[in-house]
């Protein structure tokens, strides 16, 4: 009888284990996605900032322009 439940015992704690690394492998892959997630992010943020960038440079433009044409008409 002490064997059976033994046996028993050893199989429910295998079957935990291979739980255990079932949940270790998705945390990992979660992990994997969120790196991935805040690549793009970084990358998002960098594009924002050139869009920034070029749209005060045509801020610039447009404000220079302005300018010349008001001393064309006066």
């Amino acid at each position: 009888m002490h064997k059976s439940v033994a046996f028993l015992m050893q199989r429910d704690a295998l079957a935990l284990q291979e739980n255990a690394l079932t949940l270790q492998r998705d945390a990992l892959a979660l992990q994997g996605n969120a790196l991935a997630l805040q690549g793009n992010a970084l990358a998002l943020q960098g594009d924002t900032l050139t869009l920034y960038r070029d749209a005060l440079a045509l801020e610039g433009i447009a404000k220079f322009s302005s300018l010349r044409i008001n001393e064309m008409l006066y």
